[in-house]
């Protein structure tokens, strides 16, 4: 049986994002807070969207948002030098398609960001959907985003033949919400018991191991 639909997280799992996210954490917290603070505090959130992320450093609304503004026109100067896909993972994507699973992507990511990060790792027009933080009114961890790809994509009501792949809590959190199957991707930022802790259906240590699993 293949599934009808793996959707992936994008930063994280599909694409190692990490060291880039990072630098524009720094850049951001410096240059508005005049210090860098601790790693720990931005992985901790990392897969939620960048303005939420930023309410937790800004003293008001205005300030997260010159925040963001920093952090994108930052990110835009580093982006395609600082970002690859994961080994083995454009194949996984494209193997799981010929296998006749639909394909796509599930993202914190605003949508024009999403895009270029897909054609920069080799799977311009691959997918067959793509939901960003601007698609939805509520984002990951909500599972809106995964329930709109999978009625993009014509299977409202088949999420049981779904598989949501994503390093985060908060993907694994959104895919069980929207009644999907989940994997937990262990190549991501997050350690295995804060995944373990949300309890997915399925971990994998490289994306070739997706290819074993089935409804």
């Amino acid at each position: 049986m293949t599934w009808a639909a793996v959707l992936f997280d994008l930063d994280g799992t599909l694409v190692d994002t990490t060291e880039l996210i990072l630098r524009c954490y720094r850049h951001t917290m410096t240059t508005h807070l005049g210090r860098a603070l601790p790693d720990e505090l931005w992985v901790a959130r990392m897969g939620t969207p960048l303005r939420e992320q930023l309410k937790e450093f800004a003293r008001d609304p205005e300030e997260a948002a010159r925040m963001a503004e920093t952090y994108s026109s930052y990110q835009r100067t580093i982006h395609d030098d600082m970002m690859k896909a994961f080994p083995g993972a454009v194949e996984v994507v494209h193997a799981l398609k010929a296998k006749g699973s639909a394909v796509g992507v599930v993202t914190s990511r605003q949508t024009p960001m999403a895009e270029r990060a897909l054609a920069r790792a080799g799977l311009d027009g691959v997918m067959d959907v793509l939901v960003g933080a601007d698609d939805v009114v509520k984002a990951k961890p909500d599972p809106e985003p995964v329930l709109m790809a999978l009625e993009r994509l014509g299977l409202a009501g088949q999420e049981a033949r779904a598989l949501f792949v994503g390093d985060s809590p908060f993907d694994i959190r959104a895919g069980r919400g929207a009644g999907t199957r989940t994997a937990a991707v262990l190549w991501g930022p997050f350690p295995h018991d804060a995944l373990r802790a949300e309890k997915p259906d399925h971990f994998v240590t490289r994306p070739e191991e997706l290819l074993e699993l089935t409804p």
